[in-house]
């Protein structure tokens, strides 16, 4: 068990690895740098791909769980983008808008 759990620590995809951390890494993410489209596309992902592992047969209950944590990262990322739009001032649509295209919509001119 010991030289088993050793070979893990020094494997390649190991936890001393930034492979192994990166998903934890994103969490503290300064929010302006996170991807609102990506981060719909990985939820959407996440979304299917659990749903499709209780529909094959037989259920693959791992290949579940790792998409339900993927979506759920990804709806948190989600989140956090929205709650930091909202407190700059943006109206929901607004911030909805932004997770979409990326970028704020210009000043409207009151000419």
């Amino acid at each position: 068990m010991a030289s088993a759990f050793r070979r893990f620590l020094n494997s390649e995809t190991g936890p001393r690895t930034v492979h192994f951390w990166v998903g934890a890494n994103d969490m503290v993410r300064p929010v302006e740098k996170v991807s609102g489209s990506q981060q719909l596309a990985l939820l959407a992902t996440g979304a299917i791909w659990t749903r499709w592992s209780f529909v094959i047969r037989p259920q693959n209950m791992l290949l579940a769980s790792v998409n339900f944590l993927l979506g759920t990262v990804a709806g948190y990322q989600v989140i956090r983008l929205y709650n930091w739009r909202r407190t700059l001032g943006d109206s929901p649509l607004d911030s909805f808008k932004y997770i979409l295209n990326g970028t704020p919509e210009p000043a409207k001119s009151e000419a």
